[in-house]
């Protein structure tokens, strides 16, 4: 049931992350989950998420492609907070299908068979975790990307019915990488090779210095399409 999202924001005006997530956790239980991508933001709430409850509920996706540092961060992570993050696949015969037909290397081809590739690996592995539940937390803030500018503390996701809420919206990445710091938080190593932004191997890269936070990711498009569907708004 779709639920007054104003009437959240008023609830929640002043608030800061871990009292936000305080109540999402107390008010909805075991509805409500973390989708992790290991990314330095997603470390902050994770260590958060932990502190306020040990059994929160933490999911990642496997895609099959990422780098072997993320796969490490998970056993790093999983280690210091004695807790098994849950992992979801994408499935197999739709993977087996797509590089048969068209390949390994598919998504450099065209936007759209980037997108195939991203529904397949990402989007439909997304909606079985949220499958059930009533509000998914996301690691996403503002000034990452043109594409989440406009994006609030508390929305609606009309595409997989239910609340997201964004707890670190107004961070700043010197923000994130001060909490990293001060709490000891386990983070992906490839940051500190030039990685701001980290996805399936082949489609993330270093970036220079000047270039937009999210020019490694999808750096063969034009920023306005670097989205894989999953943050997508429809409403």
């Amino acid at each position: 049931m779709k639920v007054n999202i104003e009437t959240l924001k008023k609830l929640l005006e002043g608030k800061n992350t871990k009292e936000v997530l305080e109540y999402f956790l107390g008010k909805y239980g075991n509805k409500i989950a973390f989708a992790s991508s290991l990314g330095a933001e997603d470390q902050v709430l994770t260590d958060i998420l932990y502190s306020i409850d040990k059994n929160a509920k933490i999911f990642t996706l496997d895609t099959g492609r990422l780098p072997k540092e993320t796969i490490e961060l998970i056993e790093r992570t999983n280690t210091k907070y004695k807790k098994n993050i849950e992992i979801y696949f994408p499935q197999t015969m739709d993977v087996q299908m797509l590089t048969s037909k068209k390949g390994m290397f598919s998504f450099y081809n065209s936007i759209e068979d980037r997108k195939e590739c991203c529904a397949i690996r990402k989007i439909e592995p997304l909606k079985r975790a949220l499958s059930g539940l009533d509000v998914w937390i996301t690691g996403l803030r503002r000034e990452q990307s043109v594409t989440r500018e406009t994006m609030s503390l508390i929305e609606w996701d009309e595409g997989n019915n239910l609340i997201k809420i964004n707890p670190l919206i107004e961070w700043s990445e010197e923000d994130v990488w001060t909490y990293i710091r001060e709490n000891v938080v386990p983070y992906n190593i490839l940051h500190d090779k030039g990685y701001p932004s980290i996805g399936c191997e082949p489609c993330s890269r270093a970036i220079s210095e000047g270039e937009d936070v999210r020019s490694g990711r999808w750096w063969w498009e034009n920023l306005e399409h670097k989205e894989c569907g999953l943050h997508v708004r429809r409403n």
